[in-house]
């Protein structure tokens, strides 16, 4: 989308939604999605795309994204819908699941990247949205920490693999710990790595 389209659209319309997601490359646990619909009346400063904010940074700007937001919802899909449907499915899936839960509902919903879920209103992807729409880097914040979050609690509860680090990527460290303990039960086993270890244990 050019950068006079999106500026038309941005003007035109009222209620509009950033929607984004966090989660597509790691081989362990869920992909989250966010959408957040901003309040003009309540401008938050230093919105950014989330991989580019420090982790205290990022964390600052999810409360008051949560705090300001005329509305803001949370969607996921889990290892097995993942593992069922593949990665980009369970993605568009996770981000329609948190449009869905938006009160109240938007007019347009402003995608990051080049694919849209079916949605309950209008959608258009924004590739690079994340730099581009204050809406889809605060949906991109949250999602993030809450993602980064929850990883940091499994953790706890499947220590040694160092979940709490690389929250799930496939780091070298990752997948030497995989190897050395086996996969777990939020271990995608679609994934390339993790597929080529169970497939070594079967034989």
């Amino acid at each position: 989308m050019e950068d006079s389209e999106l500026h038309e659209l941005l003007q035109t319309s009222r209620l509009i939604v950033g929607v984004d997601e966090v989660g597509r490359g790691p081989l362990a646990g869920p992909v989250v999605a966010a959408a957040v619909i901003l309040n003009p009346a309540e401008p938050i400063e230093g919105l950014a795309d989330s991989k580019k904010l420090s982790e205290k940074r990022r964390e600052q700007l999810a409360v008051e994204i949560r705090q300001k937001a005329l509305a803001w919802a949370l969607g996921r899909a889990e290892v097995e819908e993942i593992d069922e449907i593949n990665i980009l499915q369970a993605s568009l899936l996770a981000m329609r699941r948190a449009v869905e839960q938006l009160t109240p509902q938007p007019e347009l919903a402003l995608v990051d990247g080049n694919r849209c879920p079916e949605l309950p209103c209008k959608a258009r992807a924004v590739i690079k949205g994340d730099s581009r729409v204050e809406a889809i880097s605060a949906a991109s914040i949250i999602a993030k920490v809450a993602r980064d979050t929850e990883m940091v609690e499994l953790d706890a509860r499947f220590p040694g693999y160092g979940l709490a680090g690389h929250k799930g990527y496939p780091t070298k460290a990752h997948i030497q710990s995989l190897t050395e303990q086996g996969v777990t039960e939020i271990h995608r086993r679609s994934f390339g790595p993790v597929k080529r270890l169970l497939a070594e244990v079967e034989d």
